[in-house]
């Protein structure tokens, strides 16, 4: 692994990780009033978007952070849809 691929874990793990707080939020309390619909809609698109571009490149620190933050933002999503 060189310099490279370190610097895009770190801040894959780090833009990945700020899902953690709003999925773990809106799981405890089974609300998710203050959850953007659209914001996440976009976000998850989005996400797909980068995971695709990431397995074209086989560019493994932008697959594995967009897998992990499309898991996220779906739940959140998810969440969304069924608490309202």
């Amino acid at each position: 692994m060189n310099s490279i691929d370190i610097i895009g874990y770190v801040a894959a793990f780090l833009t990945t990780s700020a899902f953690i707080p709003q999925a773990w939020l809106t799981w405890r309390r089974k609300r998710a009033e203050g959850v953007s619909l659209g914001m996440y809609c976009i976000m998850v698109a989005g996400t797909v978007g980068w995971l695709i571009y990431g397995i074209m490149l086989g560019a493994w620190p932008i697959i594995v952070a967009n897998v992990i933050s499309l898991s996220l933002s779906a739940f959140i999503l998810v969440m969304k849809l069924i608490y309202k």
